[in-house]
């Protein structure tokens, strides 16, 4: 699954000077700008200058100004926001058993294709054995910042098993689902690090890791749909080049994504699950989709139709319309 936004796949040339289009603008539905914005929202500047890290190469610093001017757009339109939702952005069970339905059981890119509109319908899968996440560092990638990383995937780590009730940490040692932080300059890195960690990963997939397109942001492949319980894998890449807000950004809904959550709605809302980039973390019901992923009634192998009683009961509980 790759956060590949579409909406700005077609008109991310737009953005200052970096091979850009004169002229062009971003298309935002009017229905979906929030009400509020959330005031804990502020514009992050340039990634922190590398301390012990390589010096970037000029693409590598193209890159990080692209997404920093991207991240500037977002946040002048109200987007990327941070709140979880709100009175703007109230759902019902009805909502909730639809969005689940369309976010566990289709796969965004089951072909492998980048930027495909893939609607393959998959069995549930969740992983059935412990997630351990593993953050790796290209040499792009400052001490500082890998602290920083380092933080954000712990904490990240932390709530996902809070919200789950699945087995999920962080370690130093051998882990299972792996966060990989590189920049553009990190190719030969990042063939190093995935062969050491996942050495039987397919080199056709491999090969679309190296010299991603501007528009994928961030990345995850897992092996969870065919996989035995225990052997579970992922791996997610995230741009080294992103500034603060769309760095956890990638974090969410790529580590989300990876323990089950495979596919992108537009009908989702408040959710990352969706293409118009509204909101930048995990809202409340994401954590509620997480929930649902999890619930030890939903098993793992189950197609739609043998799921979807389960998933309507499920819901309805969840929002408390049980009786409505």
């Amino acid at each position: 699954m790759a956060r590949a936004r579409r909406l700005f796949a077609q008109t991310g040339a737009a953005l200052l000077g970096l091979s850009l289009l004169a002229g062009c603008t971003f298309p935002l539905r009017e229905s979906l700008k929030p009400q509020l914005r959330p005031a804990s929202i502020t514009p992050s500047k340039t990634a922190p200058k590398p301390d012990t890290a390589q010096a970037p190469t000029a693409k590598s610093r193209e890159l990080a100004a692209y997404y920093e001017k991207l991240e500037e757009h977002l946040l002048s339109q109200g987007l990327l926001r941070r709140d979880g939702g709100g009175p703007d952005t109230k759902f019902r069970a009805l909502d909730l058993a639809r969005n689940f339905e369309a976010i566990a059981f289709y796969d965004e890119h089951s072909s492998g294709a980048l930027l495909s509109e893939s609607t393959a319908v998959s069995r549930f899968h969740p992983w059935r054995g412990p997630v351990h996440f593993n953050a790796h560092f290209g040499p792009s990638v400052s001490a500082s910042q890998r602290i920083n990383d380092r933080a954000t995937v712990n904490a990240y780590s932390a709530r996902l098993a809070r919200v789950t009730g699945h087995e999920i940490s962080t370690t130093d040692a051998k882990g299972n689902f792996h966060v990989i932080f590189v920049s553009h300059d990190d190719d030969d890195a990042l063939k190093d690090i995935v062969a050491s960690v996942w050495p039987d990963f397919p080199k056709s997939r491999l090969q679309t890791l190296t010299n991603l397109p501007r528009d994928i942001y961030c990345l995850v492949h897992t092996n969870t749909p065919s996989a035995g319980e225990g052997s579970e894998r992922a791996l997610a890449i995230i741009r080294a080049e992103h500034p603060t807000l769309m760095r956890l950004s990638c974090v969410h809904e790529e580590l989300a994504q990876g323990l089950g959550l495979s596919n992108d709605s537009p009908l989702a809302r408040p959710s990352i699950f969706n293409d118009d980039e509204e909101f930048a973390t995990l809202t409340s019901h994401d954590e509620l989709l997480l929930k649902m992923l999890y619930d030890p009634r939903l098993k793992s192998g189950m197609s739609l139709p043998e799921a979807r009683p389960t998933i309507k009961q499920i819901a309805a509980e969840l929002t408390g319309e049980t009786n409505s």
